[in-house]
């Protein structure tokens, strides 16, 4: 197994260049979802901002994760009881949907990786309480890190805060490590599990926490395009992710966007 990486100043200073231009691209996009476009259509838009704009790359297009089945464009569009890894396509997004968008920036050799849920027109309170409580999810376990805490205890008041809302988070998906590698395998950040458990955090260290939490049961299956995961029940799904640096007093949110600065001023 591959010793965890810390990261040098350089290299942290390279993930914060990353990671603010991830948080850009969810910033940009936001206009563009609205009732009538379709997820290709986000995608495109992404991938020329990202290309063109910010001379970067998506680190999304091509990316096998281990598989063999290359993932064919530039952003994941995860709509309603889409978990996650949704295929762009020529679906037309609706009012009354939620969709995830998750954007991972490649500069310098470095990555940024982030998703935010998006209302479409006219949602439901059902839909809308399912996004708050996930995002509720995420800001709660990135108030566990800090040096000196457990991998445990992101983990434990992720699947607490979930349950207590009755509902349910994913399982066969995780949080990661991540720099010079999308993946870095050997840091996995779970979204259940008992507090004071697992991997001590360290200054230095980069991640993603990234719950999925479901309306229904937690289980999925994966479509035959051998990406786009869905809720078995076809209860409705949502997720949220930010990249984050352990620092020596606490976290900094590499992927932080405009909207969310006073929440973690």
């Amino acid at each position: 197994m591959k010793k965890i990486q810390i990261k040098t100043a350089a290299e942290i200073e390279k993930m914060r260049v990353a990671g603010r231009m991830a948080a850009e691209v969810l910033e940009m996009i936001e206009p563009y979802v609205k009732p009538g476009v379709t997820t290709l259509e986000l995608n495109d838009i992404c991938h020329h901002y990202i290309v063109n704009q910010q001379n970067a790359i998506s680190a999304c297009l091509g990316y096998t994760g281990g598989g063999s089945i290359p993932f064919p464009k530039s952003i994941c569009t995860s709509v309603n009881h889409v978990i996650c890894h949704g295929v762009p396509n020529d679906r037309q997004i609706k009012s009354g949907d939620i969709i995830n968008i998750d954007v991972t920036v490649l500069k310098d050799g470095y990555h940024g990786d982030t998703s935010k849920m998006y209302l479409v027109g006219d949602v439901s309170i059902l839909a809308k309480r399912l996004v708050r409580v996930t995002q509720e999810c995420l800001y709660l376990g990135i108030q566990c890190v800090k040096p000196g805490a457990k991998l445990g205890d992101i983990a434990a008041i992720i699947q607490k805060h979930a349950e207590s809302h009755q509902y349910s988070v994913v399982r066969e998906y995780c949080g990661h490590g991540i720099g010079s590698r999308f993946h870095e395998e050997e840091l996995q950040i779970l979204h259940y599990g008992s507090a004071g458990t697992g991997i001590e955090l360290i200054p230095g260290m980069t991640f993603t926490i990234e719950p999925m939490v479901n309306a229904g049961k937690r289980f999925l299956k994966v479509l035959p395009d051998g990406w786009t995961v869905v809720t078995k029940d076809h209860s409705l799904s949502a997720q949220w992710e930010h990249t984050l640096l352990v620092t020596e007093t606490g976290v900094e949110i590499l992927t932080l966007r405009k909207e969310e600065q006073s929440t973690f001023a």
